[in-house]
Formats: structure tokens, sequence, C-alpha cells
């Protein structure tokens, strides 16, 4: 600590980032200031402090800091940092999903709707879409009042055969060049004028042809129709009848109790209520700079509006011109005293402070899972440090056959997918498991130490899924590679005994104990990633080698059927309509292949 007291001294009068240390050197806490040496005294010399932040500094062995040109440049490093390193005392949205939104394609001669969870230059979207309004419902209403394509089938010059939405009244086959190309795009911007909130058309136009096909005795397509006139009631009633229908706003609100948090946003595209979605946080800052830095990460993944409505201990001022200097954005971030907007407000704080409430005992019991159970973990094994992040590694084959190796990582307790590996194993003939755990762990390690070392972290503790056999094999890489400071143990499915190796017995924790449940977490997590691989390569591998053998199939049509269907089941279960839709294949091949597998299969 006195060593602590000697680097405060030194901390300079100017914007930056503070980065803080654990005993293990791991990075626990990332901020952002506008003046280094004023922010990161208080958390030494204040007495004034919440419980996570207390909890916090009481971890803190060290720390560094980047000086910054400018309080928006902390900011921005600030939030790539925490995606970088992911500290404990951060907000991190861990659990966050992006929502779905209708894409338009516009760049293309014949725009096509299509539903998308990530947002990229070149096309329109609108949404998102949750709480009660699902995008498939608003994209099927779309399809049926205007016929436009929601397929990603390619308009050439050559005309297709028009498919099934096309004869049930959902499409106006473009591809089939059943419609010319500007009145196609009329209706195109009519479907994006209903999906920006004049919906008033749109049921007209619904009404219309259901009584269409009512009268033509098509009564399923009518009774779609009225199904489709319902779900666009239950939109219409989700409008904000006081809020300007040009307004795009998100309203943004964060409640804390020292010790957990939450924060509620409330979705509104032309004055519609899209729904809502609230977050579990922790963090070991003021709510102030919680806030701040929860909206600069969420938006990295989400669309983001053109106003934001927040709370008045949000640091306004700074989102605005960060937006501005990261994404070119002109954002108004506001702080309603009255009217709608604070409404709004409210309402989101209430959503947040209800879900903490109700999630406290849910949130305990995360801990108990996750952190703690890693904690009881380094107690029980003898383990050399905080098993913070954890590796566990799989082989899947069959027989030796398109043999793969899975990599899952675990950060405190928490599966982190964006950190999975998998392996294709290169150099091991026939099954031998021992030989292929083996190649991928001398594959990972070898990256330590290099370049690469930035984009593969070193972890603590590596987890191999069988028995003192796998161990065995996989120290040998160890030590081949001299590594000395990761931690490594094996758990056997049979009887989940855990082997180490620093003891020559087994340890058999009870099926109950938190420590046992996260193990069998990440080994079946493992398992599962490894397998998914396997079937997707042998799968590949075998629909070619079974096609191949089809007179009249070549590689071309094989290329179309496999990027139609993907795998050999569903080639097996098409009929011989949907196998006819395929490019290059048409009705008499669509029957041979079906007779194929009929005979042969």
């Amino acid at each position: 600590m006195n060593e602590i007291q000697e680097k405060l001294k030194l901390l300079p009068d100017k914007p930056g980032v503070y980065i803080m240390l654990d005993k293990d050197k791991n990075v626990i806490y990332v901020g952002k200031a506008r003046i280094l040496k004023n922010r990161v005294r208080q958390y030494f010399h204040s007495t004034l402090k919440t419980e996570k932040v207390a909890a916090m500094v009481a971890n803190i062995a060290d720390f560094y800091y980047i000086i910054t040109k400018s309080e928006i440049d902390a900011l921005s490093l600030e939030n790539n940092l925490i995606k970088k390193y992911k500290p404990k005392y951060n907000i991190l949205l861990k659990d966050d999903k992006t929502y779905p939104y209708i894409k338009v394609a516009v760049s293309e001669r014949y725009p096509n709707f299509t539903i998308s969870r990530k947002l990229k230059k070149g096309s329109k979207y609108f949404g998102p879409y949750m709480g009660g309004v699902r995008v498939k419902d608003v994209l099927e209403i779309v399809n049926t009042a205007f016929g436009v394509r929601t397929c990603t089938t390619a308009i050439t010059d050559k005309p297709k055969k028009p498919c099934l939405n096309y004869h049930i009244h959902r499409c106006l086959a473009p591809c089939a060049h059943l419609i010319p190309e500007a009145e196609y795009n009329e209706r195109v911007k009519a479907a994006m004028r209903f999906l920006d909130g004049d919906d008033a058309g749109v049921e007209q136009l619904l009404k219309e042809k259901m009584m269409y096909f009512a009268e033509h005795e098509e009564f399923e397509l009518a009774l779609d129709c009225r199904t489709k006139l319902e779900i666009l009631s239950k939109i219409s009633l989700k409008r904000i009848t006081a809020l300007n229908r040009d307004i795009n706003a998100d309203v943004i609100a964060y409640v804390s109790n020292n010790l957990y948090s939450a924060v509620n946003i409330l979705i509104t595209r032309r004055g519609i209520m899209q729904g809502a979605s609230t977050f579990a946080v922790e963090n070991a800052s003021t709510d102030g700079e919680a806030l701040t830095s929860f909206i600069a990460q969420y938006y990295t993944a989400h669309e983001i509006p053109d106003e934001i409505i927040v709370q008045e201990f949000c640091e306004a001022p700074l989102l605005e011109e960060f937006f501005r200097a990261t994404y070119g954005r002109s954002v108004n971030v506001l702080i309603p005293k009255q009217g709608i907007r604070k409404q709004l407000l409210d309402m989101a704080a209430n959503n947040a402070s209800e879900f903490l409430d109700k999630a406290i005992d849910r949130i305990r019991h995360k801990e108990d899972m996750t952190v703690n159970a890693c904690r009881r973990l380094q107690e029980i094994l003898g383990l050399s440090r905080y098993p913070r992040r954890m590796e566990c590694y799989d082989i899947s084959n069959i027989s030796g056959v398109d043999k793969v190796g899975s990599m899952v990582v675990f950060i405190d307790g928490e599966a982190d997918r964006s950190q999975y590996r998998r392996f294709r194993i290169k150099t091991v003939e026939g099954a031998n498991d021992f030989a292929s755990l083996q190649e991928v762990l001398l594959r990972r390690l070898s990256k330590l130490g290099t370049q690469e070392e930035e984009n593969f972290p070193k972890p603590d503790l590596v987890i191999i899924d069988g028995g003192k056999g796998q161990l065995s094999a996989v120290k040998k890489i160890f030590d081949e590679q001299g590594v000395r400071d990761i931690d490594l143990i094996s758990l056997a499915k049979r009887e989940e005994e855990i082997f180490t190796l620093t003891r020559s017995e087994s340890i058999v924790l009870d099926k109950r104990d938190y420590c046992l449940q996260m193990l069998q977490r990440i080994r079946d997590e493992a398992h599962r990633f490894a397998i998914t691989f396997f079937r997707n390569i042998h799968s590949k591998r075998s629909l070619t080698s079974v096609l191949a053998e089809i007179p009249g199939v070549g590689k071309i049509k094989r290329r179309a059927l496999m990027e139609k269907f993907g795998t050999i089941d569903r080639i097996m279960r098409a009929d011989v309509k949907e196998l006819a839709a395929v490019e290059g294949i048409g009705d008499t091949l669509a029957t041979a292949i079906k007779k194929y597998f009929e005979d042969e299969l």
C-alpha cells in the first residue's frame, strides 16, 4: 500500500483512464477521469464508499493510468479497455443479447425484407423489436400487405420459377420478372412507410385482401389476414399519442441499492413503444459514471436513436460529444423535468427498481454459481491462483474420421462465447484422443509469449475432459513448452472425479456443490461445442460424397443443394417440390434424387 501511496502523489492534472490491478496482476477495474489526480485519490482517501467500491479497493494491489487528450478520448478508451479486459468490478453487458430488426436491402435493385440482429451499412433498419412485439409478426404483415420478397434469392436477367410464396399471394415474384421494377419499388416504399409508423393504409389493404380471399373461398388466406389485423391492432395500442411521431428515443434509467444495480431501457420508434429491456449490472463507480459507461457500451451493438432520455446524474454533455466524435452522430441526450418524456423516464426507473427487488436473490445465487464457486475451487484444489479465466478442451470424432477439438472459455465462472475456438486435428492418424489433445494444447500454448497472446490471453486454469490418461498426456505438452504458471486439472465424466497434478487420488465433490456444477457446465459446454463442429464437418463431407453418387448431380448442383439444405438429413426429408426449387435441379432431377434416397437410404 505504501507503493500505491507514492504513486498517488505522481498522478497528473490531466484527463485519462486508470486501470486497477489485483495481486495476480488481473485488471479488476477500468475508469475514466476528467482529472486523474482527483478521481483516483478518491478511492483511497474517501471514507464514504459503497459496499461494492469498498470491496474493489480492498482488492487493489497496484494501478496504472493512461493520459488522453480529452475526457471524450478517455470515455472511448475506457469502453475499449472494458471490452478487452472484462474487469470484475465494471459494468459488463455479458448477458446482453442483440434484438432483432427488419432489414431492407435498399442498395439492391429489388430490395428484400429480412430479419437481422446486426447493423451494417448499405441497408435500412427498422426496430429493434422486443417486449411483446414479435419481429416475425411484423414481417409477415409486410409480406402479406405489400407482397415484397423476404427471400435472399439472387435476381438475375434470367427469370426463375416462382416459389410457394407467390402462389399463396405473399410475394409478387420479382425473381420471375412478374412485376416491373418501378412498381415493386413503390411497394417497397409503402412497406417502409408502414414500418415507420404509418399503419392506416396497411389496415385497409389487409381488410380488402381478407374480403377478396373470403369471396373466392380461400378461407385459410382470409383467416390469415384477420390474424394479421389483430396483430396490427396490438401494435397500434403501443403508440404513445403524446410523443411526436417523428421522434426516435431510447429512455434509459439506472437504479442501485449500493451493492447491485439495474438499468431499464424503453425503446420508442416513430411514437410507438417497441419494447423494454432490463439489465442486472454490477459496478464500483458512481451512479453517473456507471450510467455513462453503460450507454457507451450499449450503443456499440445497438442502433443509435435521435434522442436518449436519461436521469439528471448522467454525464449528458459528455455523451453527446462522445457520439459526435465516435459515430459522427448528433444525439440529444436529454434530462427531462416534466411532460411525456419525464413520465417515460419515471416508468423506466420503476421498471428497474421492480426488477432489482425481484432479482436480488437470483443475482446472489448467480454469484454463488460463478465468482464464489471460483474462489471455493481455488481452495478445494489448492490452485496457485484465482481461476478467473478457465479454458476447457474436448475432442470429437467417429472412428478417427473428421477429428476436431474445442476450446471454451469461462471468465469468473461465466461463458465468454466470443473467446471460443475450434480446431481441426491435422497431425493425428486414427482415433487417438490423447494425441489429439496434445496437438490442440500445443497449438494453443504456442501462442503464449507472442503477439497473438493479445487475442489469446493466458488462462489461469486449463480443464481437460477426461481422466488421468488425458491429464498426463496434456502435462507432457505443458512440460515441453515450459509452462509452469497455469493450473491444470481434468474432470472424468463417469464418476465426476477431479484429477490434479498435485494429488495421487482423485477429488470427488458432492453433486450439489456449486464448484462441481460449475465444472460440469464448462465440461458439457466444451463437449457441446466440439460435437456441433464435428457434426457440421461430418455432415457436409457425407453430403458431398453421397450426392456425388447420384447420376446427373455434378459439382455445381451439389453446391446448390448444400447451400439450400446444409445437411444430408434435410435433403432426405425434402419433397420433390422443394428439391425442384433449387437452382439447376428441376422436376426430373428432383424426382431422381428423391427416388435415390428412398431406394438407397
